[in-house]
């Protein structure tokens, strides 16, 4: 067990750019515009031989109620609730603020470990807010600056007395199945990994847009181990709009490419949009299992008739990924979320599946005898023998002459063939096309 930190105080004093600097990646969405940051974020951070767990979290406002913000800043506490130790941030720059003294009130009635941070220290003129700081009540401030990277010193030796007594954990054999969960703002993502997770991890609303950075968290469900991103929504790109937006749509990109299988979520209730299965298309593009989940049946009328419109536009909009699996389910109501995780790892298995070559070619020869490959220039495309080359997606192997004169149209013939023969419906294959060597070009 590692222990864990939590990154809390007001906005806009430096928290994501602390966080990343301890993580070692950009992975928290960072802006001068205040909230950027709204749901708790996870990581592992290194600092020096120091390993340990870390939140970066939404800066914590006054405001009570159910407001978005009030949510937010329940989340931040929620961090500060499981961690070890708290990392309390301010602005040497701005000096310490009434938000600050009522923020470390609240921390001090909480009863944890506080570490207090004077953050943005480069250059001159922030000594005056050190010694501000000590009214707070945490002890000798720190002087840090994250962007920079100074002061890095001093964090280690405040964060080393937390993890002395925490031994570290063993090395799992394998990874967790990575999943993340995408689609258009509003469909039901954050509210879905709540009820995945059994917790209120996410922030959730009718507002459009709450979620902003891909969260991840880690779960354990019927023995396998999970780690679940929650995505920010993907509009279509000419709706996207403002950078926080951008950057958001791009880390939920980069979830994507992360992933090893995605859930596409689409709410049921509305008309199925283009811009649904285009999702789709983007998934396989990258190559990663995919599986459709409808959201929100439970406000579907007509369900079959539904469930049957879906199924033709993934025909219409999506003949090279046939078979898709759908799944129909209700987060508010808690239904159909096994079916949906069993569905994953069905999926997964057919991405990781491997078929024998002896197989891949009986099934060739027979698939060539129905269709034989086209002659472009009166010569006649000649497949000898086929190979898997490699699995995550399933890429196969092609060996003859003038393979690089397919046309794409046989190609897809050849991949959903492959599809219907080895249930690998869902699923990308790639095809790598090798020909043979001209004994008679010199090298040309």
């Amino acid at each position: 067990m590692t222990a864990s930190v939590a990154i809390m105080g007001r906005p806009n004093v430096g928290k994501s750019t602390l966080f990343n600097r301890l993580v070692g990646r950009k992975i928290a969405l960072v802006d001068n515009q205040p909230g950027v940051t709204r749901d708790r974020r996870e990581g592992e951070a290194r600092l020096g031989d120091l390993r340990f767990r870390i939140f970066d979290t939404a800066g914590l406002d006054s405001v009570r109620g159910e407001s978005l913000e009030a949510r937010m800043s329940a989340q931040a506490e929620t961090a500060a609730d499981i961690a070890d130790v708290v990392l309390f941030v301010i602005d040497a720059r701005a000096g310490v603020t009434p938000s600050d003294r009522e923020f470390a009130a609240r921390l001090r009635r909480r009863g944890k470990p506080v570490i207090l941070v004077a953050n943005k220290t480069e250059g001159r003129g922030h000594e005056s807010a050190l010694l501000e700081a000590y009214e707070l009540g945490f002890g000798e401030p720190l002087s840090v600056s994250a962007e920079h990277g100074e002061g890095l010193d001093q964090l280690y030796d405040a964060i080393l007395p937390y993890t002395e007594d925490k031994p570290a954990a063993d090395a799992p054999e394998e990874g967790p199945l990575r999943l993340a969960i995408i689609g258009q703002p509003n469909a039901g993502k954050s509210t879905l990994v709540n009820v995945i997770l059994g917790e209120d991890r996410m922030l959730t609303g009718p507002e459009a847009g709450i979620t902003r950075d891909a969260i991840s968290s880690d779960f354990e469900w019927r023995g396998q181990r999970i780690r679940l991103w929650d995505t920010a929504g993907i509009r279509r790109k000419s709706k996207v709009t403002g950078k926080i937006e951008k950057l958001a749509v791009s880390d939920a990109l980069r979830a994507i490419r992360f992933a090893e299988c995605v859930v596409v979520l689409i709410d049921a209730s509305l008309p199925i949009e283009r811009q649904d299965l285009a999702l789709c298309d983007l998934v396989a593009d990258e190559g990663r299992a995919v599986v459709l989940a409808l959201s929100k049946w439970d406000l579907v009328r007509e369900k079959q008739k539904k469930l049957r419109e879906v199924m033709s536009d993934l025909e219409d909009v999506l003949p090279e990924i046939r078979g898709v699996p759908v799944v129909t389910l209700s987060a508010r109501q808690e239904k159909g979320i096994d079916k949906l995780l069993e569905t994953v790892l069905v999926a997964m298995e057919r991405w990781n599946r491997r078929i024998p070559t002896a197989q891949v070619n009986r099934w060739l020869e027979a698939a060539i005898e129905r269709n034989p490959p086209p002659a472009p220039s009166g010569r006649r495309i000649k497949i000898r023998y086929g190979t898997q080359a490699s699995t995550r997606p399933p890429t196969f192997a092609l060996f003859g002459n003038q393979l690089s004169k397919m046309p794409e149209s046989y190609i897809r013939y050849l991949m959903n063939g492959l599809r219907e023969s080895f249930d690998l419906g869902g699923v990308p294959i790639r095809f790598s096309l090798r020909g043979g060597k001209n004994p008679f070009d010199k090298g040309r």
